[in-house]
């Protein structure tokens, strides 16, 4: 394993000298011992099967779509350190005031807005390529804190994991100079159709090798985890973008960090495999199970409002805005959905009376409505980690 770490570099900023790691290309060598993954292969391959047959009997896979990729983006802005919760972003994109810095929403916004922007490129025929991720790379930073972080344009200057210079970080990645002698060989594997290897075990391989890389001055975790999800609708191993990582990868942080790194001092790829398919499964059962509580929660909530005797056709209509939007205001729903203010609020105070929906306010103007059992089923795991 020794043959598959990388080179270190002797690098200099301002007198003071450091060691920044170049990593080898992909694939491995010497090659994987696939042989002692293929039950992991084989679960997760399955795994993935069960979530995309799921998906396909939704009676609205782009109502799930919506709301679960708004999931990641919480989850995967929160393991690099924002408050921001899904409740926050749902009131951010209403108009309404989040509860944490505007900053951490606007993160989390420009997280959506890069995945949409990358999967239609992808549904459009665009090859994921370097030009595809500096396009993302450019949306998830433009607006809030990533601003003034190059967005859309790979480093010119040294960057470091842990610790507050190179010297004492915890990991250093190539020096800028280097980076296009590593991303060449990093897109070249990216297009690779002569390695036979399972696209899931790629998959794990380029993540591994684009954090490594750390080719952007910020965003590179959100970005690679972006990445995973990108090739394996790429490669048409998902119909739709239903599998994202980051609630495994938050759920085991410290764990998730330590493999990387122990494939950068030991060259074991096969470790960071074998925890990279576990998420895999694992992620893909919870998105399962996610998704059949939604629909069996929508269900359920249908029957008590079509048992309704008058103005149920109206709740029904309310009730599936709430689909829609989970949290909202009356204001919301008569612009989006050309329904008359007095009907909207009949229809509200009938659905609250029901226990459906839920103010959140306690104010008497300004009122602002939650679909309560549909978040809780949302928000599992989605807890803002502490400071």
């Amino acid at each position: 394993m020794l043959d598959r770490i990388g080179d270190y570099v002797t690098c200099a900023v301002a007198g003071a000298r450091y060691e920044a790691y170049v990593p080898k290309p992909l694939p491995p060598d010497p090659p994987l011992d696939t042989a002692s993954l293929y039950s992991l292969i084989d679960q997760a391959n399955a795994a993935i099967g069960r979530l995309d047959g799921t998906t396909r009997v939704l009676p609205n896979t782009s109502l799930f779509l919506y709301i679960y990729i708004r999931k990641e983006a919480v989850l995967s802005s929160q393991i690099e350190g924002t408050q921001s919760s899904l409740s926050d972003l749902l009131l951010f994109e209403t108009n309404e005031a989040p509860g944490v810095p505007l900053d951490d929403v606007i993160e989390v916004s420009n997280y959506v807005a890069a995945m949409e922007h990358g999967l239609q490129r992808i549904e459009d025929g665009f090859p994921l390529s370097l030009r595809l991720l500096r396009e993302i790379h450019k949306i998830l930073m433009t607006r809030g804190r990533g601003g003034n972080k190059e967005p859309g344009e790979f480093r010119r200057s040294q960057n470091w994991i842990g610790g507050t210079r190179p010297g004492n970080a915890k990991f250093v990645p190539p020096p800028p100079e280097r980076l296009m002698e590593v991303l060449d060989p990093f897109e070249k594997f990216l297009h690779d159709e002569e390695t036979k290897l399972p696209l899931l075990v790629k998959a794990a391989l380029l993540h591994v090798q684009f954090e490594t890389i750390h080719p952007f001055l910020d965003g590179n975790g959100r970005l690679g985890r972006l990445l995973i999800t990108f090739l394996l609708c790429t490669e048409g191993m998902l119909e739709k973008p239903l599998l994202y990582l980051s609630l495994f990868f938050k759920a085991n942080q410290n764990a998730y960090y330590d493999h990387l790194q122990l494939v950068r001092e030991t060259g074991d790829w096969e470790e960071w495999i074998a925890f990279f398919l576990t998420g895999v499964i694992k992620t893909a059962d919870q998105a399962i199970e996610t998704a059949n509580g939604i629909m069996q929660l929508f269900d359920a909530d249908r029957q008590k409002i079509e048992q309704m005797s008058k103005s149920s056709s109206t709740a029904l209509r309310i009730h599936y805005a709430f689909q829609l939007r989970p949290i909202g205001t009356a204001r919301q729903i008569h612009e989006e959905h050309n329904i008359s203010m007095p009907a909207i609020n009949n229809a509200l105070k009938k659905l609250e009376s029901r226990g459906i929906i839920k103010e959140i306010t306690g104010k008497r103007r300004y009122r602002i409505y939650a679909y309560a059992a549909y978040m809780r089923l949302l928000n599992q795991g989605i807890e803002p980690l502490s400071s």
